[in-house]
């Protein structure tokens, strides 16, 4: 155990975001590129080791464990930092740039974290923060759906900590090791982890906002809740073989929905829980070979999303439209950005010479060398469903397709050359497999380019096209300009409302009984008898009096009206009150 390094990682990022109101413009574009490299500075001087321990009312808080499969996932991270914080740098947002600052700090923070408060803590940054990316781009539609995707991750985080405080409870530890589905802590946990991996059916939320999010923070969306949902899940629940089913049907499920909508960031919100679902069914499998592999489709899968939505983004900045039906043709003017979103779809497709090859194979081949039929041809059928509605829908009905009429210009140069290099290591990857296989959490023994790898690939490459041929010939393309796709977000969305009209007149309803009989006519009927109490004790001995005195029924009605005037102007005989002093006590000694 070591303490005395440098400054954690995600605090690099997270005071980056304290400070990036305070600064000038200038400062501030050299800050969201000197950040991401000085973290990444902090992490190649670190050993594997654990760091910045710190004893906490009787538990041992671990900020810093860094090992094979913590360390590959913060190594993207940083990377796709600098490159998202480099498309970013035209703009002038200081609430874009603090939440976004905030976000990889998170990201980094749940990355490293050792113990399950930390985890639960930077847990929250992230979903808070990402929550502001949404709602910068202060629109309706965006404030509706952040609205939503925070109530949704709220809901998460109480899953994931009611598991971690069950945990605790049973264990009397904190560290986070690996656990199994089998008591109602885990379970509780899983389902937190699983619904910021968008797995069906806790997923709506992700098509919901990424594309309601500004066309630089669904950069940042695409990189980092999923994928850290990812790395949880293989550190805490690898080998769970629900995962197995969840994940293969995750891969197709998502397909369908990609295939009929009409935004292209809906779109690929779809394909990126389709990609998500291979990383999900490889960590169930849980052997090397399959964590190697869902771990390098990871790290493989954010460089592609985030090309794909960088592309997109771009066109929605310089156009101000996203839509199938509102685009097309743009490879006239936007050259550039057409070449790079051709590379992530090539990515996303699995083409060899492309870095999403090199890593969904290992996924596909550890299915089968487990022999996992049923998953591995749920795998391959949903590899060619990738590359009819992400390999070429995308690139298709953006930039070539019909012509729109639009002859919108090439985005600033910061977006191009954040794009080229997001498009050179996909294609670095994809050709030298190498050095991303050197860092992965297992030692490697895994070949991409053989003979049956390939050609297996090319022909589902070859099925796609020919399925985007027929749905272009049959007219099913382009799709529906208004057409709504109900997802099962309906079903909370209209029992949301439900339940909140039977709240409000069942529970509201039970608020105005209880006010009526408690509030008024109670309380009322209290504090009379409150005020009038002395006098009413006083006159209830009165006919007691009279009987044993003997005096008239006129004298005792003058006693009586003398008694209620002197308590109403407050002037009572102290006779008086020494006798009701003296009844009370008399009451009290025999009847307590």
């Amino acid at each position: 155990m070591m303490t005395d390094v440098w400054m954690h990682p995600a605090f690099i990022f997270l005071i980056g975001g304290l400070l990036a109101p305070l600064m000038p413009a200038y400062a501030k574009r050299g800050m969201m590129l000197f950040l991401p490299a000085a973290a990444l500075a902090v992490l190649f001087s670190l050993p594997n080791d654990t760091y910045w321990v710190y004893r906490v009312m009787g538990y041992e808080l671990i900020l810093g464990r860094i090992d094979p499969l913590s360390r590959v996932f913060a190594y993207i991270f940083v990377l796709i930092s600098f490159i998202a914080f480099l498309f970013a740098l035209n703009v002038e947002d200081d609430l874009q740039h603090t939440a976004a600052f905030a976000y990889a700090g998170g990201a980094l923070g749940v990355t490293f974290a050792g113990d399950f408060f930390s985890l639960y803590i930077f847990w929250e940054i992230m979903a808070v923060a990402s929550t502001f990316l949404i709602l910068a781009r202060r629109t309706e539609r965006s404030r509706a759906a952040a609205h939503r995707y925070i109530l949704v991750h709220l809901l998460g985080g109480l899953f994931l900590l009611a598991g971690i405080i069950l945990y605790v409870h049973d264990t009397g530890g904190v560290a986070i090791q690996k656990l199994t589905l089998s008591g109602p802590g885990s379970w509780l946990i899983f389902i937190g982890i699983a619904l910021n991996a968008a797995i069906p059916p806790l997923h709506p939320w992700l098509q919901d906002a990424y594309p309601e999010a500004t066309p630089t923070g669904s950069v940042f969306l695409s990189a980092f809740t999923t994928k850290s949902a990812v790395y949880v899940m293989a550190r805490i629940f690898p080998g769970a073989e629900l995962l197995i089913w969840l994940g293969a049907f995750m891969t197709i499920f998502p397909g369908f929905y990609a295939e009929i909508e009409n935004d292209i960031r809906r779109v690929l919100s779809y394909s990126l829980m389709n990609q998500v679902g291979f990383m999900m069914c490889g960590i169930g499998i849980g052997t090397q070979l399959a964590i190697n592999g869902a771990v390098s489709h990871a790290f493989c899968h954010i460089l592609y999303k985030a090309l794909l939505f960088m592309a997109a983004g771009s066109v929605l900045h310089v156009t101000g439209k996203i839509k199938c039906t509102e685009i097309g043709g743009l490879y006239k003017t936007m050259p550039l950005t057409c070449l790079f979103c051709l590379v992530g779809a090539a990515s996303i497709s699995a083409f060899p010479l492309f870095n999403g090859f090199v890593s969904k194979s290992m996924i596909i081949s550890a299915a089968g060398h487990e022999h996992i039929p049923i998953a591995w041809l749920m795998l391959q059928f949903a590899s060619a469903g990738v590359i009819a509605h992400a390999g070429i829908k995308v690139p298709f009905f953006t930039f070539f397709g019909h012509d729109s009429g639009i002859r919108a210009k090439e985005p600033p140069v910061n977006m191009l050359i954040a794009m080229g290099i997001a498009a050179f290591l996909c294609v670095f990857i994809g050709v030298f497999p190498q050095p991303l296989y050197s860092i992965l959490p297992y030692p490697v023994d895994y070949v991409p380019y053989t003979g049956a790898h390939v050609v297996g690939q090319l022909q589902l490459l070859m099925f796609g096209m020919f399925a985007f041929a027929l749905m272009i010939r049959s007219g099913y393309y382009p799709p529906e300009v208004r057409a709504i796709n109900l997802d099962v977000d309906w079903f909370y969305r209209i029992g949301g409302r439900i339940f909140q009209g039977a709240a409000d007149r069942g529970l509201n309803g039970l608020n105005g009984i209880a006010d009526q009989l408690l509030a008024k006519k109670l309380t009322g009927s209290v504090c009379r008898f409150a005020r009038q109490a002395p006098a009413n004790l006083v006159l209830f001995f009165v006919p007691a009096v009279r009987a044993l005195s003997g005096m008239s029924k006129d004298e005792s009605g003058k006693i009586r009206a003398r008694i209620l005037a002197a308590f109403e102007t407050g002037s009572v005989p102290i006779g008086l009150s020494a006798a009701a002093a003296t009844l009370f006590v008399v009451i009290l000694f025999f009847f307590t």
